[in-house]
């Protein structure tokens, strides 16, 4: 599949999606409905580890102004109908049973943030920008910004930081929890950290993923439940028998996902 707004690579298992919009990788509609399409190839079997990244100064600032110009002409419906297409892409890297990283280079504000806060770990740069600048066209970030960014760092500091658009650096950002990592290259970091999920058990490592996301607002009681009944599945499943083989024989397991 060609996309004109995108670069997708899938190399022995890790699917690298690059934002190619230039100059800001602003999301327009091409880049939400070329994301909702490489959405269901993200999907596929033979993607193991997902990498989302940028250009080396930016990863995203955001929606087009321009969407916003046009958007004044849509009915409140029509603009519903046209944020739950990137709503959606957002959401199924969240249920996605496989690591979803985001390497961040550069600016990284409004739907690029909330973009990156879709994924699973964000290996930042020391000197990369994030914040959430909305209130700049009397808007509020409005898919994630709100709802994800306060998991993150808490409903005071979401408001603080949504209320003033205060922009924050990467070191910052890893100390609100908002990114995971901090790299000098964070997409080569990115790449190597991809890599290095390779010979994980895929079943393994999307249920953990799930369950860590599902119990995120659950009382204690019905957290466990959920991480008994992942458990009892992937007792079943062939990864576990090889892992076990694998230790008995002092060898490295060769998992498959099965």
């Amino acid at each position: 599949m060609q996309f004109e707004t995108l670069a997708v690579e899938i190399s022995d298992g890790i699917a690298t999606v690059a934002l190619r919009n230039e100059p800001v990788n602003a999301i327009n509609q091409d880049v939400r409905h070329e994301l909702a399409d490489v959405l269901e190839i993200l999907r596929e079997e033979r993607v193991r580890v997902v990498v989302f990244r940028g250009a080396e100064d930016v990863f995203s600032v955001g929606a087009d102004i321009g969407l916003f110009e046009e958007a004044q002409n849509w009915t409140t419906q029509e603009f519903r109908t046209n944020s739950r297409i990137l709503g959606r892409v957002f959401e199924g890297l969240k249920q996605l049973e496989k690591p979803v990283i985001a390497a961040i280079d550069g600016t990284c504000v409004g739907g690029g943030l909330e973009l990156a806060l879709s994924c699973d770990v964000r290996i930042a740069a020391p000197d990369a920008t994030f914040g959430f600048p909305e209130h700049n066209i009397g808007l509020i970030p409005g898919l994630g910004g709100c709802s994800r960014f306060v998991q993150f760092v808490g409903p005071g500091k979401a408001k603080d930081f949504i209320f003033t658009g205060e922009l924050f650096d990467g070191e910052r950002a890893r100390e609100l929890g908002v990114v995971e990592r901090i790299a000098d290259d964070p997409m080569d970091a990115a790449d190597d950290y991809a890599r290095d999920l390779l010979p994980q058990p895929p079943q393994a490592l999307g249920l953990a993923k799930r369950v860590i996301d599902s119990n995120a607002n659950q009382n204690p009681q019905t957290a466990s439940l959920l991480e008994s009944l992942a458990q009892s599945t992937l007792l079943q499943t062939q990864d576990h028998e090889e892992g076990i083989k694998a230790f008995r024989e002092k060898r490295d397991p060769e998992f498959t996902g099965k």
